[in-house]
C-alpha cells in the first residue's frame, strides 16, 4: 500500500514538473485592460491615473494598454510616460490602430510593445498648432523617444542602438534609414516593419492571442470603463471643443446683455462656460480659482457697462481678469490664445447677427448714437451757401482768437481771423470761404 502511495506521489510530481510554471501561476490572474483612444490630452492623463489605481486595487498582474491614437499634446504624453514608468505592475502596450505622434512615446514607454496586423507607429514630430516646434523642443522630444525605445529593446533582448535610431527618425525628418525613409520624411513603421527592425516585440492578431503568448492561462480580464464625468471632461478639454465652448459661452452672455428675450442665450452661455471650466477642473488643468477670477471679471464689466459712465479702470481690470481665467483653464498658453481669438471673433459675429434680428435693450443705446435726424421729423439741413460771402465786409461782434463771431450782411456768422487776433467791433473783410469755414481779415478804415 505504501509503495502505491509513493508511486502516485512520484507520478504527480513528475506531471507538475512538465507544466510550465508561468502558465500554472497565471491561471485566474487579473489582466487590466485600459483603452487609450482619441487625442492625447491632460484629460486622458487623469483618466489613466484612476485606471492604474483601480488596477492596483484589483490586484492585477498585468496592465495592458490598447492604443489607437493620432497623437496630441506633448506635455500630456510626457505625463503619461511618467505614470507608466512609476508603475510597479508590468505594463504592456498593444497597438490596435495607430500609435502616432505623442502616441508613439506612450507605446514605447511600456515594458513591452505588440502590434495588431495593419497598424502603424511613428510620425512623432512635435508641433505647436500647425507649425513645427522649435529645435530645442524637437531635440528633447527626439532624445526622450529614443531613450524609451532603447530601454524597452534592451530589456527584451533586442538591439537598443537600432531601436533608438528608428525612434529618432520618427521625430527628425532629416535622418535617413536606408530601405525605410528618405530625407525630409518622418519615419512611420507598419507592424511587420516594427517587428522586423526590432522596435516591437511581435505582431499579434487579438488580445486573447497576446495573453496566451505571454503565458496567461484563463486570466480574469477586466476593462477599465471611463466614468461619465471623465468622458465629458476629455471631450470638453479637447483642442477642437474648447474654443467652441468659449465662443458659445461668451457670445451667450453678451447677447443676453444686449438683447431682449427669455434668457435662453444666457442659459446656453452659462452651460457652455460650465463645461469649459468644469472639464478643466475635473482633468486637473485648473482649480476653482479660474472660475472665481472669471466671475470677478464679469462683475467688473457689468458694473462698467451698467453703472459707471465711459470705460475706465473697472472695465480694463475686468477684461484682464477674463483673460487670466481663460488662460488658467486651458491646457497651454498657446491653446488659450487660440481659444480666446476664436471666441472673440465668433462672439462679435453672433452679437451682430442677434442685434439685427432681435430687439435690443436700452443699454445698447448708451453705446451707439440711435437718434436719426429725418426730414419727416422736421430736421432740415441748412441750404444757404457761404460762398456768396466772399469779398463781403462786416464788423466783429466778439474778439477773434482766432475764431469768433462777426456780423456780415446783417447776419451773425462764425468766422476765423486770418491772423491770430482781431478785437471786437473791428471792420473786417471776408477773404476766403472753405465749406463752412469763413476767413476774415481786418480792414483798415
Amino acid at each position: 500500500m505504501r509503495q502505491k502511495k509513493a508511486i502516485l506521489l512520484l507520478i504527480t510530481a513528475f506531471l507538475m514538473a512538465l507544466v510550465p510554471m508561468g502558465e500554472a501561476c497565471s491561471a485566474g490572474e487579473v489582466v487590466f485592460v485600459v483603452p487609450i483612444e482619441g487625442t492625447i490630452e491632460k484629460g486622458l492623463t487623469e483618466m489613466l491615473k484612476n485606471a492604474f489605481g483601480e488596477a492596483e486595487q484589483a490586484g492585477a498582474s498585468l496592465i495592458l494598454l490598447e492604443i489607437d491614437t493620432p497623437g496630441g499634446f506633448v506635455d500630456a504624453a510626457q505625463n503619461i510616460e511618467k505614470l507608466i514608468q512609476q508603475q510597479e505592475i508590468p505594463v504592456t502596450a498593444y497597438v490596435t490602430g495607430g500609435a502616432l505622434s505623442a502616441g508613439a512615446l506612450i507605446a514605447l514607454s511600456a515594458d513591452e510593445m505588440y502590434m495588431k496586423p495593419g497598424t502603424t507607429i511613428g510620425a512623432a514630430e512635435p508641433r505647436i498648432g500647425t507649425e513645427k516646434a522649435d529645435e530645442k523642443t524637437v531635440s528633447a522630444w527626439s532624445a526622450r523617444l529614443a531613450a524609451q525605445a532603447a530601454r524597452a529593446a534592451e530589456e527584451n533582448g533586442r538591439a537598443p542602438e537600432k531601436a533608438a535610431e528608428l525612434a529618432r527618425a520618427m521625430v527628425e525628418a532629416e535622418l535617413v534609414i536606408p530601405g525605410l525613409t528618405e530625407a525630409g520624411k518622418l519615419l512611420t513603421l507598419t507592424d511587420r516593419q516594427a517587428f522586423e527592425y526590432g522596435l516591437s516585440d511581435g505582431t499579434v492578431d487579438s488580445l486573447e492571442s497576446l495573453l496566451a503568448q505571454k503565458g496567461f492561462d484563463n486570466p480574469i480580464v477586466e476593462t477599465y470603463e471611463a466614468s461619465l464625468a471623465e468622458r465629458i471632461a476629455r471631450w470638453a478639454t479637447s483642442p477642437v471643443v474648447m474654443p467652441i465652448l468659449l465662443t458659445v459661452g461668451i457670445a451667450g452672455l453678451v447677447i443676453e446683455l444686449f438683447t431682449m428675450g427669455f434668457g435662453i442665450p444666457g442659459m446656453i452661455g452659462v452651460a457652455a462656460l460650465a463645461l469649459y471650466f468644469g472639464g478643466s477642473i475635473i482633468t486637473g488643468l485648473s482649480g476653482w480659482e479660474a472660475v472665481l477670477i472669471f466671475l470677478l471679471g464679469l462683475i467688473l464689466l457689468a458694473v462698467e457697462v451698467l453703472i459707471l459712465p465711459g470705460f475706465g479702470v473697472a472695465g480694463i481690470v475686468g477684461i484682464v481678469a477674463l483673460i487670466i481665467s481663460i488662460a488658467l483653464a486651458a491646457p497651454s498658453l498657446d491653446q488659450a490664445v487660440v481659444s480666446l481669438v476664436i471666441a472673440l471673433i465668433g462672439s462679435i459675429v453672433l452679437l451682430l447677427v442677434s442685434i439685427k434680428f432681435l430687439p435690443t435693450r436700452r443699454i445698447w443705446q448708451k453705446l451707439i448714437l440711435g437718434v436719426k435726424q429725418k426730414n419727416e421729423s422736421g430736421y432740415v439741413a441748412p441750404e444757404t451757401s457761404l460762398a456768396e460771402l466772399l469779398g463781403a465786409e462786416g464788423r466783429t461782434i466778439t474778439i477773434l482768437r482766432p475764431a469768433g463771431t462777426a456780423e456780415i450782411h446783417g447776419e451773425r456768422v462764425d468766422v476765423v481771423a486770418e491772423g491770430n487776433y482781431i478785437p471786437a467791433n473791428t471792420s473786417v473783410k471776408v477773404v476766403k470761404v472753405e465749406g463752412t469755414r469763413v476767413v476774415v481779415r481786418e480792414r483798415k478804415e
